[in-house]
């Protein structure tokens, strides 16, 4: 098998990092700044999170079906990557910089404004990238150049507002979001041009025309997909509880209010320099194992939070590395690597190449549990009465319940999706028979079902 050229590589995965760096603001401080600036209340904002995931029900499978349909001669991915940029460029516009005035109806119009153009490219973006290469272990260097160019972006995220600190005085919810969002404005339409211009078409383009309901009873039927899919959801729902909680957790408990960036750099750097480690051990022990291994590691290491207190900003260190190396793995790398295989299972069922419909139900479960994390985190904030708005003061049970919630709450779901993806059935061998089947129907040989 012919490994993918470095170019190849880093020219595909040159549009995962200014998307990601403005995506990342969106869970991690535009919570914040709309509860305190704009004094939404906590659960107005989980509702509003929510009532955005719901519309994706239906907006995910249809950009799937979309994509796997589409005739061009661009190909099926490439169009609508481009046709989503001016779309995601005007949501990141009025979400980072919203008018006086901007309340909950500003925040869900043009969330869901920006939550739609990320579907229409991420779901044929991911596609593209499955379908880059056949090989087992070479979908896991597909998946970690787009992890690192993510992490890369979120990093970015964390640096510009740093920057606008240091240099400038310039500090705070606002500040991150202006910088953060001046800085992807002017990104993004070059690393996307330089996307769609020089990363080579799949090597198989050819239109899916499998009908919705047969197409959905066959993703039924594919058991380790289901098993993926259900431990990745479990596992999201954890971190999407911490994201949304990171700047209340550093400002409120730690009361370090302006350097929240500052430790999720240090967070963003360990997970850069745990993918180049990531990939070998996924082709040494297995991808399932190695996430495993990453699952177990942030589960373990996340409780440890719950020891810290005011002026313990440094102590949040040791922790935050350790999680940060698993999130390398956990987060991106290797569930999308894994995702490709089971791809390849529902082509040797279905007799057709329907990623981008599997890549919208992955998308529809990131985002869902985007949503159920952040629902959960914002309402246990209302239940442990925390208040949110600027100058107020909370009684220790709410700072108790914000420690717990970001510290504790989280490992439970990080331990479920680790015995869910246990006994994952799709090894390298089993992989191998799969490809094998698939080349010889290629070849116009008969082809047995693969073994589950």
């Amino acid at each position: 098998m012919q490994k993918l050229s470095k170019s190849a590589l880093f020219f595909y995965a040159c549009a995962e990092l200014p998307i990601t760096m403005a995506l990342f603001p969106v869970l991690v401080f535009v919570p914040r700044f709309y509860s305190t600036e704009l004094a939404i209340p906590v659960t107005v904002l989980g509702s509003v999170m929510l009532a955005q995931r719901l519309i994706d029900l239906v907006a995910d499978p249809v950009m799937g079906l979309v994509s796997d349909r589409t005739r061009s001669r661009f190909g099926r991915r490439k169009p609508w990557v481009a046709v989503s940029t001016p779309l995601m460029l005007l949501g990141i516009y009025q979400l980072f910089f919203p008018p006086e005035g901007a309340g909950a109806s500003h925040l869900f119009g043009w969330g869901l404004v920006l939550g739609l153009s990320v579907t229409m490219m991420h779901i044929p973006y991911y596609a593209w990238g499955a379908e880059l290469s056949p090989d087992y272990n070479e979908r896991s260097r597909v998946a970690g150049a787009r992890a690192m160019a993510g992490i890369l972006g979120s990093l970015s995220a964390q640096l510009a507002p740093i920057g606008a600190l240091v240099l400038l005085g310039i500090g705070g919810d606002r500040s991150v979001l202006a910088v953060v969002g001046t800085t992807a404005l002017v990104l993004i339409p070059v690393c996307v041009a330089l996307t769609v211009w020089k990363t080579p078409d799949p090597p198989n383009d050819a239109p899916s025309y499998v009908p919705l309901v047969p197409g959905l009873k066959l993703m039924w039927q594919n058991k380790p997909f289901l098993r993926l899919v259900i431990a990745f959801m479990i596992g999201s729902i954890g971190l999407n509880i911490t994201t949304p909680l990171y700047a209340f957790f550093v400002a409120d408990v730690l009361g370090a209010t302006a350097q929240t960036p500052i430790m999720l750099t240090f967070f963003f750097l360990s997970s850069l320099a745990s993918v180049p480690l990531w990939v070998p051990l996924a082709a040494r022990l297995g991808k399932h194992r190695a996430y495993i291994a990453a699952f177990l590691l942030i589960a373990c290491a996340h409780p440890f939070y719950f020891l810290l207190g005011p002026g313990d900003f440094w102590w949040m260190l040791p922790i935050t590395l350790a999680t940060g190396f698993a999130g390398g793995g956990f987060s991106a790398l290797l569930p999308n690597a894994m995702k490709a295989d089971v791809i390849d299972l529902d082509t040797l069922e279905s007799g057709e190449n329907r990623a981008a419909f599997f890549f919208s139900a992955w998308s529809f479960a990131t985002k869902v549990t985007a949503s159920l994390g952040g629902v959960l985190a914002m309402f246990g904030l209302g239940l442990f009465g925390f208040d949110a708005t600027l100058g107020s003061r909370n009684s220790e049970s709410a700072m108790t319940g914000l420690r717990f919630l970001f510290s504790t709450f989280p490992s439970l779901f990080f331990i479920a999706g680790a015995l869910i993806v246990w006994n994952y059935p799709i090894t390298e061998q089993l992989h191998r028979e799969i490809r094998a089947k698939l080349d010889a129907r290629a070849n116009g040989e008969a082809a047995p079902a693969a073994s589950r």
